[in-house]
This record gives C-alpha cells, sequence and structure tokens, in this order.
C-alpha cells in the first residue's frame, strides 16, 4: 500500500528530497504522495522530522 502523508507534516520537504520515484509534491498546505507512483520503500517515512507519512 501507498504511504500517505497526514495532518502533523510541516512542509518542511525533507520526505521530497529523499523520495526515489518522485511521487512527493507540495500540496495545499502539506505535501501529499502520488498513491500511483508510491512504491512502498518508507524513504519517506525514515527522513521525516515529524513522523507524517505512513502506511495507507
Amino acid at each position: 500500500m501507498a504511504f500517505v502523508i497526514n495532518d502533523t507534516c510541516i512542509s518542511c520537504g525533507a520526505c521530497a528530497a529523499e523520495c526515489p520515484v518522485e511521487a512527493i509534491s507540495e500540496g495545499d498546505g502539506k505535501y501529499v504522495i502520488n498513491a500511483d507512483v508510491c512504491i512502498d520503500c518508507g524513504a519517506c517515512a525514515e527522513t521525516c522530522p515529524v513522523d507524517a507519512p505512513s502506511q495507507a
């Protein structure tokens, strides 16, 4: 299952920089993950300082 970013996101961009398939983009007030592109690697969750990405 693809990862999702919850409302604790602080829009720092750390997750987007680590995504190997560029599935993460800046959304309205927080970053969002394109589920169709996400390969479920967990790189975003490992780098996030507030644990915003999690598995759907």
